[in-house]
């Protein structure tokens, strides 16, 4: 059997494996085995699990479970549900108020966590009852909560970020420099579409009254001091490692610290507590290291066969500028996205597409940025779009799955247009680190 014939067979099983509902994971590593039997023998599966055996001992795949545990003890703490509180003194009498506030805590939590399936929760369960409850547009709530929450993929301490960095071999704290300017265009992009929704038609969003914004604060000093705690564990977290003090896994340490120590002097701690939270980090990181288990053992015998080089042959040969191919690359990754978990769409598609950028002379760090902003919107993306099922499990009984996509299709709309700004001015993102 050819490569190319090899190729295609195994997408095909791929796809068809995923319609019976098997998990990525196991639909992955049974397909490496297969491929490993049918194409080399026995003899070959020393030469894949190392592969495997490498991507589970990366020393840098420690600060997952670090910032996992981060969030989920944010999520079960009163810090979050305080800085939403305070952000409301300060949103003011502004149409559309609420929701400009809503994406301004959502930032602030992507900077402590990175991960947004609990900040979207939090905010469903926040944010958006207080939205309907004052008037608000139901789609233009929705999907500030969403698109707010999914800026965890971009903000460091961006586990999307983590783990391209271990799959692409570059500094994740480069990474995570280059990614603050873009996570600020999108919250900065975000927030203007509400406020121009909001003015335009100020029954979008209607003014907070005077007793909604001084709810659960009896004035801006006691709001202030609500937003000192996150703003120091932000500082302790991205502060170390910007300045050198510590490596993105010692910082990750330095956070779970952080938050463990305001949750027991707020008096907020309790074994329940520490077990939710641990027990939500085992499955989430179980999920993360078993999806790629099974994508380090496709990749690596994929490669075994000679499959990198027929990709990388393939579209280095292609008649085209650089750009179109790294559009086609986008292009992949949007449509991957709308199926599969981004952990796996990483796993299966950087080892192959990181080299061929820089073939073609690009940085992969920059690569990376793209990447991450590419997974930012397969959250979003129907049919499998994960902020989606998130937000339906916490919102209002009328609140319909298809409410919620068709709220998400202007921010979608939004994070294309950063994603094409950045593909054609790199320098968006490569500034800070050059």
């Amino acid at each position: 059997m050819e490569i190319a014939d090899a190729t295609l067979l195994m997408v095909a099983a791929i796809f068809a494996l995923l319609v019976t509902g098997l998990p990525l994971a196991f639909i992955t590593g049974l397909i490496a085995l297969v491929f490993t039997f049918g194409w080399f023998g026995a003899s070959a599966l020393p030469l894949v699990t190392s592969r495997v055996y490498g991507f589970v001992t990366e020393y840098s795949l420690v600060a997952v479970p670090m910032f996992v545990l981060m969030a989920s003890l944010l999520d079960r703490s009163g810090i979050a549900k305080d800085l939403f509180n305070a952000m409301r003194v300060f949103a003011g009498r502004l149409p559309g108020g609420v929701a400009v506030q809503t994406i301004v805590v959502a930032f602030f939590l992507a900077a402590l966590s990175g991960i947004i399936g609990g900040e979207i929760v939090l905010l469903g369960i926040l944010a958006l009852p207080q939205m309907l409850r004052l008037g608000y547009d139901k789609h233009l709530s929705i999907g500030v909560v969403c698109a707010g929450g999914a800026l965890g993929t971009m903000m460091p301490p961006s586990i999307v970020l983590i783990i391209y960095g271990l799959i692409a071999s570059v500094s994740i704290a480069d990474l995570f420099t280059a990614a603050i300017t873009p996570a600020v265009i999108l919250m900065i992009s975000y927030i203007g579409y509400v406020l121009v929704r909001c003015l335009r038609n100020p029954a979008m969003g209607p003014p907070m009254s005077d007793a909604d914004r001084e709810e659960g604060f009896a004035n801006r000093w006691q709001a202030l001091k609500a937003i000192v705690v996150p703003g120091l564990i932000a500082v302790m977290v991205l502060g170390s490692i910007y300045g050198g003090v510590a490596s993105v896994t010692e910082a990750a340490a330095m956070g779970v610290f952080g938050v463990l120590l305001a949750v027991v002097l707020r008096g907020e701690f309790s074994f329940k507590t520490m077990h939710e939270s641990l027990g939500q980090t085992l499955t989430t990181c179980g999920m993360i290291i078993w999806i790629g288990i099974g994508a380090a053992a496709l990749v690596g015998v994929y490669n075994l066969m000679g499959g990198n080089r027929f990709i990388s042959g393939m579209i280095m040969g292609l008649d085209v500028a650089p750009i179109v191919i790294l559009l086609v690359m986008m292009a992949i990754l949007l449509v991957l996205g709308m199926f599969l978990d981004w952990i796996g769409v990483a796993m299966l598609t950087l080892p192959i597409f990181v080299p061929i950028v820089e073939q073609l002379g690009y940085s992969p760090i920059w690569f990376g940025i793209l990447f991450a902003v590419n997974m930012q919107v397969s959250f979003l993306s129907p049919p499998f779009g994960p902020a989606a099922f998130y937000l339906k499990g916490v919102a209002p009984p009328e609140v319909s799955l298809k409410d919620i996509f068709v709220s998400l299709l202007p921010f979608i709309a939004l994070q294309l247009c950063v994603l094409f700004a950045l593909l054609f001015w790199p320098n968006l993102a490569m500034w800070l680190v050059n």
